[in-house]
């Protein structure tokens, strides 16, 4: 842009403001700096910019009620909400009032630096931001880094009906979001059927997604309506996707494509009125190079691709977690417990294979198990089944271990996790993916971003690179460090 950017401010910190400052105005901003909700209204009212960004909490008013106005005001200006609460819900109600964007703080000042030029473009093409009500709860908890990247994600999803997949480990809470995603969405007041697609026999999955007439099959004395017509007007959760046979996948496809379907055994087609989400622990990409997963099937489902964190790459969010985890367990008539440091520090070492869903488990096992109402980390080493000094040997320094060794470490808790039962199939392919995901991410660190250099160091070719990071959903920025 050849004319300086005029940014408007407001925050109470002044320290936030003059690093704020420092940083727009050495990308060549014009920067206007308000201490209050009151002073920003009169800027706003008196002065024109190309972008505001304001915090949510401010000593006389909450940034978020204002954005109305400002919209009210100057439809077509981009205002950026900054926040310390970083919760779903926060970047859920800064969409829904007409956000441009919402950043958590402490944020990077290179992605602050893109929002601003981003918005000052969308400013030039005069284009205005969709809003949306919403009346549910705040359903995810969390405010790690990664879980603020899948706040914004589904803040943008809220007001649309496309289609989503969601991956992620299993216990991660795949389900939680696409509840999310329909409680706050535009199709709120319908149903929300979910579909365990792994737990259905093969011969029973087009009947139980498509509903079939009387006499239909041997059994079927009365017309039964299946998932599609259940969910008229709300959302199809297809949990599991990977495991549907590739048979009835011809089918689903067929229904996505056309938008009707007859039910088994009918010949009266209906129509489709429902947004699909779907959710897997295994990785789609790969089913579909063996030739297990159809690939337009793949990229019907894959409209918006969501992908959960594993617990281990946000453990900055264990304490919130742990505490929603014990009023949970008070409201199910559990003793009232807490947890020590050294018990969170514990939980911090640990490498949670089964995710959200083990921590659940362990919180809710150890205010059974324990009479005192602090649990020690002691009590914690017990609960996993481990001796006091087990985690000591996460403390090694990388060369006193192999890769290998640490492998085979993590895969014996990985199964111990699962007691009895065998984990989820494709574990050989989720395996490498976290090895790879890792490798490559660490790698285009060091080349800071340079995928051509990255490239090289790893030994691949650029285009196959490219296609591994894009599979893998990673993000970076050239030049990061």
């Amino acid at each position: 842009m050849t004319d300086a950017i005029r940014v408007l401010v407001a925050d109470d910190d002044r320290s936030i403001r003059l690093v704020i400052e420092e940083a727009l105005k050495a990308m060549g901003c014009a920067v206007t700096m308000a201490h209050n909700a009151a002073q920003l209204w009169e800027y706003v009212t008196s002065q024109s910019f190309d972008v505001v960004i304001t915090d949510v909490l401010m000593p006389d008013n909450n940034g978020l009620d204002i954005l109305p106005n400002i919209r009210s005001l100057h439809p077509d200006l981009p205002v950026i909400v900054m926040s310390a609460q970083n919760t779903l819900m926060t970047a859920v109600k800064a969409t829904e009032r007409g956000a441009f964007d919402y950043l958590a703080k402490p944020f990077d000042l290179d992605e602050l630096e893109r929002l601003v030029r981003s918005a000052a473009a969308r400013h030039k093409d005069d284009q205005p931001f969709g809003s949306h009500p919403h009346d549910a709860d705040n359903p995810l908890i969390g405010r790690s880094p990664a879980m603020q990247d899948l706040y914004r994600a589904m803040a943008r999803l809220m007001p649309t009906d496309l289609t989503v997949t969601i991956t992620g480990e299993s216990g991660t809470g795949k389900e939680l979001v696409a509840r999310a995603l329909h409680s706050m969405g535009r199709r709120r007041k319908g149903p929300f059927i979910a579909v365990n697609m792994a737990a259905i026999p093969r011969d029973l999955i087009e009947s139980e997604l498509f509903g079939h007439e009387r006499g239909a099959y041997t059994g079927a004395h009365s017309r039964a309506d299946g998932r599609f017509e259940q969910a008229r007007t709300g959302t199809l959760f297809l949990d599991e996707i990977g495991d549907m046979p590739y048979e009835a996948q011809t089918r689903l496809l067929r229904v996505l494509q056309e938008g009707e379907f007859t039910t088994l055994g009918g010949g009266q087609p209906i129509s489709v009125d429902v947004r699909i989400i779907a959710a897997t622990n295994k990785d789609l990409g790969a089913l579909v190079a063996n030739g297990r997963f159809r690939e337009d099937l793949y990229y019907r489902l894959c409209v918006v691709p969501l992908n959960l964190p594993p617990l281990r790459d946000r453990l900055s969010d264990l304490p919130d977690l742990v505490q929603h985890f014990l009023g949970r367990a008070v409201g199910e008539g559990l003793s009232l417990k807490r947890f020590s440091p050294a018990a969170l520090d514990r939980l911090a070492r640990h490498d949670w294979p089964g995710n959200v869903r083990e921590l659940e488990n362990l919180v809710r096992r150890l205010c059974v198990l324990n009479s005192e109402k602090s649990i020690s980390a002691q009590a914690v080493d017990q609960t996993l089944g481990l001796k006091i000094g087990d985690h000591a040997d996460h403390k090694k320094d990388w060369r006193e271990e192999g890769l290998q060794e640490a492998v085979e470490r993590y895969l014996k808790r990985y199964f111990k996790a699962h007691g009895d039962a065998l984990p989820p199939a494709g574990l050989h392919m989720r395996i490498l993916r976290e090895i790879e995901r890792p490798l490559i991410e660490l790698s285009l660190k060091a080349t800071q971003g340079n995928q051509l250099k990255s490239a090289e160091l790893l030994g691949l070719n650029r285009n196959t690179l490219r296609k591994k990071i894009r599979e893998l959903g990673i993000s970076f920025a050239r030049g990061q460090k």
